[in-house]
């Protein structure tokens, strides 16, 4: 009980301490006209308050992402604790103010626009590619997640037999609706009050579990054990833990994410708790979820079996129930389900923003809305039907891929600009050395080599990006990055 506290505790102390000196390395300018007014029209350009836009946030970034991933994690031990605190603070909640801040200061642009004007146009390119890969992939993510999850409610909890495909279609006819209707129709109106119950859910679950006179919090772990790989199934802890822990930690899909609020952000002074503090209050969920794991089954041999009967979402359902009775539990597991949905939508609203962006396409009117987004919801579509474990392992690479593009594109920013670049540039070059370690030794995504191998080819490979990143933006995007400020 006393490290889930101290890892709670350290979170609010990092928005607070490190999140102040992020901003104010950054420079905050409260003067400034945001896009939100500059660039007002009354679709995706929408002034809204500070709390409504950081619940916002906090849903569209959230997902399964810091549910399933500290599930999937838990399996390494208290370990997964240690990596989503520091990382939460020191490289997820940096990226995210930086994906939303530099938006800001860029006109509301998407994350490729972003990357393309501080790490140069073949960045660019490739980041439109990526980016548009990712949130697909991500949309298909969260229908998948959530139609599941759902049926199984339906069909254990009533008397109605529902079928997958019947949930599924439900949940994409909702996801075409709220990717084309105007920021504050849906999703200003409702989200809010999901991020409540989102809360709610979170705090309700581990409250339950520290009174729980049958299960016990972190039950029988050492402190040696939060420096230790303790995987059930001899998985090695280096770098798969960080890739599988994303969203609680770091994750570059809150990159796409970003641009949607820094549209609605009203003052740059507020950039820090909307981005900055929506990351922190991810870290919370995914600590919270990560400790009921741990804890709830006794041992990593219960969690393990657990996920092999039905995966992370019968860890949540057995859970949430178990803790918080039949009611309690309905409220919990819907707030769970709901945390996909959410961010579903605006994985593909980001997609039809990047796509307009591209091909030069305003969004005012709704037949150009249709024909940016009509075709990436065919293409999900057709993805709902491959493994939903084969299109996590590629959502999970190129997550923290996009996560280390929008890394080195705020340590570029902020070294042209003469500032203390080192506060990105530190998790970016972690980052990419996790990546290219995990790709060049996976057998299944990758290449298959030694691990020690692949691991000297990606700090040498990391060394080469640093070099090329800060020499060249120093000596050629000085000029045009300045006059982002």
């Amino acid at each position: 009980m006393s490290f889930f506290l101290l890892s709670i505790a350290l979170l609010i102390g990092g928005y607070f301490i490190y999140g102040a000196f992020v901003e104010k390395v950054f420079g905050i300018q409260a003067k400034r006209q945001t896009p939100a007014y500059a660039n007002q029209d009354g679709v995706d350009y929408v002034p809204m308050s500070k709390g409504k836009v950081y619940l916002i946030q906090l849903l569209n970034i959230a997902g399964v992402g810091p549910i399933f991933g500290p599930i999937m994690g838990a399996l390494y031990g208290p370990a997964a604790m240690l990596w989503i605190v520091v990382g939460c603070i020191f490289a997820g909640a940096v990226h995210d103010y930086f994906s939303g801040m530099l938006s800001v200061r860029n006109g509301g642009a998407s994350v490729p626009n972003i990357v393309g004007r501080y790490l140069g146009n073949s960045a660019k390119l490739f980041m439109n590619v990526f980016a548009l890969i990712l949130l697909i992939l991500v949309g298909v993510v969260f229908v998948s997640a959530p139609s599941s999850m759902l049926t199984n409610l339906i069909n254990s909890k009533t008397e109605i037999t529902i079928a997958l495909s019947t949930v599924v279609g439900v949940i994409f006819t909702y996801y075409i609706i709220a990717t084309i209707v105007p920021v504050d129709k849906i999703i200003g109106r409702l989200y809010p009050f999901f991020g409540a119950l989102l809360i709610f859910m979170s705090v309700g679950i581990v409250v339950m579990l520290g009174v729980s006179a049958e299960h016990a919090m972190l039950p029988g772990f050492e402190a040696k054990d939060f420096i230790s790989n303790m995987n059930p199934n001899d998985m090695p802890l280096w770098p798969a833990l960080f890739i599988t822990i994303a969203c609680g930690a770091i994750s570059g899909f809150h990159a796409t994410q970003s641009p949607l609020m820094a549209r609605c952000v009203q003052n740059e002074k507020n950039g820090r708790f909307v981005f900055y503090g929506a990351m922190i209050g991810e870290g919370i969920i995914a600590i919270i979820w990560c400790a009921v794991a741990l804890s709830f089954f006794g041992t990593l041999d219960g969690l393990n079996q657990a996920i092999a009967d039905g995966g992370p979402g019968k860890v949540v359902f057995d859970s949430a129930f178990g803790l918080m009775g039949a009611f309690g539990g309905f409220l919990a597991f819907l707030g769970v389900v709901i945390l996909p949905i959410t961010s579903g939508d605006t994985a593909f609203r980001s997609a039809r923003l990047i796509l307009s962006e591209f091909f030069k396409m305003p969004q005012t009117e709704l037949p150009k809305r249709l024909m940016m987004a009509v075709p990436l919801f065919i293409i999900g579509a057709i993805l709902t039907q491959v493994d939903f474990g084969v299109i996590w392992r590629y959502f999970g690479f190129a997550n923290q891929t996009t996560a280390v593009m929008m890394l080195w594109t705020a340590a570029a920013y902020l070294n042209t600009n003469g500032k203390f670049h080192w506060i990105c540039t530190i998790p970016a070059m972690f980052m990419t050395t996790v990546v290219i370690t995990f790709i060049l030794s996976n057998a299944t995504l990758g290449f298959g080599l030694d691990m020690t191998v692949a691991t000297i080819a990606g700090v040498i490979l990391m060394g080469i990006i640093t070099f090329l990143v800060l020499r060249t933006r120093r000596e050629e995007g000085k000029d045009e990055a300045l006059l982002a400020d």
